[in-house]
């Protein structure tokens, strides 16, 4: 079959029978929440500047915002086997809006660092959601449809820091994020008139009983998903930690203005939308471990040379080896979501999710104190060393 016959059959099965009224603004409000937690390490030099904060404490700024990413996914992920995808995911962009709107009149750090963890908390309100809906309504083509939908949101972390560095070298920071706020309320409003109300999961008791925790905790105790949590806690502490200095280091270490890192960060999401569909329809047709090995190989290529390239072209070069770890996510997730039973879907990916990203979390602020003391270059390669042993680790790794 050509290549033009396989990307036919893949858009019919993803547009096809009424889905795309699903797809699209599912994938269009990922992209501006996930665009909006990418604004922050564009902007983070000028909120250094405004609010005095050091490499460590602005590495701290960005360990709150995923921290509250994570910590809210497992009870989003309960409460989204109790409710409807629809309202939590409304819920997210509303939340995200209200908070970046406090943001930019934050009167102090100490105002700025809780309305940061307030967006972080209302991220965590739509991955699961959005991985459940996915999975009922893709049901054969799942890592195809996420894959898709990371692409778009990879679109929108690519179009907002470069447009943020732009607004902020031109004006100031606040406006980097304003544009955001109206774009989220209204896909809050289309979000809710698009998708179906109607419960994912209606098997399972709503109520939190002695008798559900120990069915889910049952689920939790099986050995990949054990595997799949630590495999995928090393992978967030590295991208959370490459993500949130990446801007600062072309900056600051390679001599490039602020505007033209963050073109070039935003040049690094570019390369993901074309890495993750490719990658979620690899993990479809040659399964889990042979797409997520040679998905990373670029990433361990790129972080081992990062330090000792230099020059703009060479950097993109650069960028666009590490760029392919973006189609990790669309691996993963799918596996994960394939692991667990209809019922508890939600609460399982939430309890997996967390417990990764709470500790991936930690990434950016140890990040930050390495770079406070001059080990800016040494910190990538170790990025580089745990990437290497995530690889490693593929070849235990179970198939579903």
């Amino acid at each position: 079959m050509d290549i033009i016959s396989v990307i036919k059959q893949e858009s019919r099965g993803l547009l096809g029978r009424g889905k795309a009224k699903i797809l699209a603004p599912v994938a269009i409000s990922w992209g501006l929440l996930i665009g909006t937690r990418m604004v922050y390490p564009v902007i983070l030099p000028q909120l250094r500047n405004q609010f005095g904060l050091t490499l460590t404490t602005g590495g701290l700024l960005v360990t709150i915002l995923w921290l509250g990413s994570a910590l809210g996914q497992l009870p989003s992920g309960i409460l989204t086997d109790r409710y409807t995808e629809r309202t939590l995911m409304v819920t997210s962009t509303i939340t995200v809006a209200g908070a970046l709107s406090v943001v930019i009149m934050a009167p102090s750090a100490l105002v700025l660092f809780v309305a940061t963890g307030c967006i972080g908390v209302g991220l965590s309100l739509y991955p699961i959601a959005r991985i459940t809906i996915l999975t009922e309504t893709y049901p054969e083509r799942l890592g195809s449809a996420l894959g898709v939908t990371m692409a778009v949101g990879d679109l929108g972390q690519t179009l907002m820091p470069p447009l943020a560095g732009v607004l902020t070298a031109a004006f100031f920071w606040q406006l980097g994020f304003s544009p955001l706020i109206p774009g989220l309320l209204l896909c809050g409003v289309t979000l809710w008139l698009a998708l179906p109300d109607t419960s994912t999961n209606g098997g399972m008791d709503a109520e939190l009983t002695a008798l559900r925790l120990r069915y889910v905790l049952s689920e939790l105790r099986n050995p990949s998903l054990i595997f799949m949590t630590v495999v995928l806690f090393l992978f967030i502490f590295v991208w959370q930690t490459f993500s949130a200095f990446y801007p600062t280091y072309l900056a600051e270490e390679k001599g490039l203005s602020e505007a033209v890192a963050g073109g070039l960060f935003g040049l690094f999401f570019a390369f993901g939308v074309v890495v993750k569909p490719v990658a979620g329809s690899a993990y479809d047709r040659i399964g889990m471990r042979r797409s997520l090995a040679i998905i990373l190989i670029g990433p361990v290529a790129g972080l081992l040379s990062l330090p000792f390239v230099d020059g703009f072209w060479p950097l993109v070069g650069i960028t666009a080896l590490v760029s392919s770890m973006l189609g990790t996510g669309a691996i993963t997730q799918s596996y994960l979501s394939e692991l667990f039973p209809d019922d508890m879907r939600g609460t399982g990916l939430g309890a997996v999710r967390t417990t990764a990203a709470t500790l991936g979390a930690a990434g950016p602020v140890l990040f930050g104190v390495v770079a406070e003391r001059g080990y800016f270059d040494e910190g990538y390669l170790v990025l580089a060393g745990i990437l290497i042993v995530i690889i490693v680790l593929t070849v235990w790794m179970p198939e579903n």
